[in-house]
């Protein structure tokens, strides 16, 4: 509407008052109703065809679009396992900051077991205890197998020398007898020395084995009790919380609730524009927004980023090839806008809906000497109709409240 009253100021209006002032016709005889069209039909036909060029240049070099919105994510809070309620720490709509505790499931059994590993971990430093006593055995059987067999060889090397000598007294047999007691004993040695040998094993290796075995089962069962308690892990606040004692809480059914933090999409702004301002927008473009959950605020804004890619290409492989022609929808180009002036935006919450328009500003581009004038007017006019485009977006802030609810019954 604003665009063809622009363009009637320029087209009709000279029309109608060439044939009103040039060549005297009046209304109600020469121009009525009826005869207004072949009258002004140069004016009419002018105007239909500026009105038409001017919104195309306004809404193809400032671009505008009704969905923006400020995403924000959402934590969700559930325990690492399926448990019982036994505390909770918070209600819903409380503030929490990371660290705080939430809620408590019930520890039974992961006490249970820790109790478990404290008592094997208690007998097996009983156990080493005792095998200290064991060792001093075994050092005391190797004394006594070695002193019997360095005693055995004293005889038999004295009965051996007798015998050797020819004496009567010592018969062969007894040379025998001696020389297998003599193996008895160093056998005896060998068994007391492989019994030593075990009880070190026991106690340098099986027992430290088994001992760190029980303090890993018992680390793990620590950590099984501190995991039934559950702990904000970001400064936000709690939402869809309802949860008492007793009820039952599982990890991948039923999640105890919804932490939003507090920084989560706020002063960012996602808007979707269509794929016919590619060309236009740029990273730094001005751009302004209005958004329902702040009426009659228009906010400054600047494009920091445009998505590489357009949602509507996305896809998963599966068993079925993808045919183009089922995208509906051509999908979008995603800026992300921020606010000209820090914190200016923080009244708004986080997934407001909002409408944007930005401008093409050509200012840096009219200080280039090598421009010709054609060119320069040309982007003087781009630059200028954005004001057309900043009226409008004043207007439909304006009317917003009006057409939410009045208009639609909402």
């Amino acid at each position: 509407m604003i665009e063809f009253f622009l363009c009637s100021l320029l087209t009709i209006l000279p029309d109608y008052l060439y044939r009103r002032i040039a060549q005297g016709k009046r209304w109600g005889t020469d121009l009525t109703l009826f005869t207004v069209w072949y009258e002004l039909r140069w004016g009419i036909t002018s105007c239909l065809i500026l009105t038409v060029s001017l919104i195309t240049l306004i809404f193809y070099f400032h671009p505008s679009t009704t969905s923006v919105i400020s995403y924000f994510r959402a934590i969700t809070v559930m325990p690492e396992a399926l448990g019982r309620v036994e505390a909770v720490y918070v209600r819903n709509g409380d503030f929490v900051k990371a660290g705080d505790k939430l809620f408590k499931l019930n520890a039974d059994k992961p006490e249970a077991a820790a109790a478990t590993a404290h008592a094997s971990i208690a007998e097996i430093d009983a156990t080493i205890t005792v095998s200290g006593a064991e060792l001093d055995n075994a050092e005391a059987v190797i004394d006594q197998a070695e002193a019997a067999l360095e005693q055995t060889e004293d005889e038999f090397d004295r009965t051996n020398t007798l015998f050797e000598r020819g004496s009567s007294a010592v018969s062969e047999r007894d040379v025998e007898r001696l020389q297998n007691v003599i193996d008895q004993r160093e056998a005896a040695v060998e068994a007391a020395e492989a019994g030593l040998k075990a009880v070190k094993n026991k106690i340098e290796i099986q027992l430290p084995a088994q001992r760190a075995s029980a303090v890993a089962r018992l680390a793990e069962a620590d950590t099984a009790i501190a995991k039934t308690t559950v702990y904000a892990s970001v400064d936000g606040h709690m939402e869809q919380f309802a949860l008492f004692p007793g009820d039952l809480v599982n990890p991948f059914v039923r999640p105890a609730g919804v932490l939003v933090p507090a920084d989560s999409g706020e002063n960012r702004f996602q808007a979707a524009f269509g794929q016919l301002t590619g060309p236009v927008l740029y990273e730094g473009m001005l751009a302004e927004i209005s958004c329902m959950s702040r009426p009659f605020k228009i906010y400054p804004m600047v494009v920091t980023q445009i998505q590489d890619v357009i949602p509507a290409g996305q896809f998963r492989a599966q068993e079925q090839l993808l045919d183009p022609a089922n995208n509906a929808k051509p999908g979008s180009i995603i800026a992300i806008l921020e606010p000209l002036y820090p914190d200016q935006t923080e009244l708004i919450p986080p997934g407001s809906k909002c409408v944007a328009n930005a401008y093409t500003n050509n200012h840096d581009k009219l200080d280039d000497p090598t421009l010709s004038s054609t060119r320069k007017l040309a982007l003087h006019a781009v630059d200028a109709v954005g004001l057309v485009h900043a009226a409008i977006l004043r207007l439909q802030t304006l009317m917003m409240p009006v057409q939410t609810l009045v208009l639609s019954g909402h």
